[in-house]
């Protein structure tokens, strides 16, 4: 949805852009095409912090990229130096998925780390909770028994038992296993952490008249961003005002070139000017 970030973001009039989940610098590199000034990019993912630098080099000292969380996002501008902003740009989906599944594997533990020890119950709430599955508790027996026969250890591996584990019901363009897959990468990343907190450090740190464009990729982070969205400027919170009613979808055409964006979910707001600021000629 780069076009749609683009024309919420409004990086044409200039300005200082920050881009919280840079991944391969797609949206970035959109983003000082259109305008920007310069632009600060973020990872938890230092290989696609590395290779985002690559991609940006072009831009020589208009861009620059950091490796950090972008839950983390008041003490990475205050590292680079940057009191306030006139872009935040979150896209919270995934480039890839690998089976190791964390953004930033530096730390932490895997996915089959984490699977090879937690119990039938625990992660049948997690399938449930994080992907919303009906089957969680049927897909959870499986893959508890699937480790007597050896370690979880790739996507192939887990997408062959989750499917197993859901009763077919005739055709679906959605693969069984996608669920289990966003559950457990949520699980891993512990992504709902935090993000309403999040988004209300990052609207707080927006120049007047700054945007904060969020896309999400699931109804469980798309809640979170609307209910705060909304909190915020029912409380006049930073002066945020929410620029979409409902959140902007992708195009027919846009799923056809990349299916994965079928579920993309794009909300944006702006921090307005403040009550009573007079303007000084």
């Amino acid at each position: 949805m780069v076009a749609e970030a683009l024309e919420h973001l409004a990086p044409a009039r200039g300005g200082v852009f920050v881009d919280g989940t840079v991944g391969l610098g797609g949206h970035a590199c959109a983003v000082l095409e259109a305008g920007a000034t310069t632009l600060l990019g973020v990872d938890r993912d230092p290989v696609a912090v590395e290779l985002a630098r690559e991609r940006l080099a072009e831009f020589g000292d208009r861009a620059r990229v950091m490796h950090g969380d972008y839950r983390d996002l008041p003490a990475i501008l205050d590292v680079a130096g940057l009191s306030t902003v006139d872009g935040i740009l979150l896209d919270l989906g995934v480039s890839s998925m690998q089976f190791d599944m964390r953004m930033d594997t530096s730390q932490g533990q895997t996915a089959a780390e984490m699977l090879e020890s937690v119990d039938e119950k625990a992660l049948a709430d997690v399938i449930y909770e994080f992907g919303e599955e009906r089957f969680a508790r049927r897909i959870a027996r499986y893959l508890v028994a699937a480790r007597a026969t050896g370690r979880i250890e790739t996507t192939g591996r887990l997408a062959e038992v989750v499917r197993r584990a859901v009763p077919r019901r005739g055709y679906t363009r959605i693969d069984p296993a996608t669920r289990t897959f966003q559950a457990v990468r949520i699980w891993v990343n512990r992504e709902l952490e935090g993000l309403g907190e999040c988004l209300d450090a990052a609207a707080g740190r927006l120049r007047p008249g700054g945007r904060l464009v969020v896309i999400t990729f699931h109804s469980l982070e798309d809640r979170i961003v609307k209910h705060a969205f909304r909190s915020m400027q029912a409380a006049g919170t930073h002066g945020l005002r929410v620029l979409t009613k409902r959140p902007l979808v992708p195009t027919a055409g846009e799923i056809e070139r990349n299916p994965r964006a079928r579920s993309a979910k794009l909300r944006a707001a702006e921090a307005a000017e403040p009550a009573g600021a007079v303007e000084v000629g």
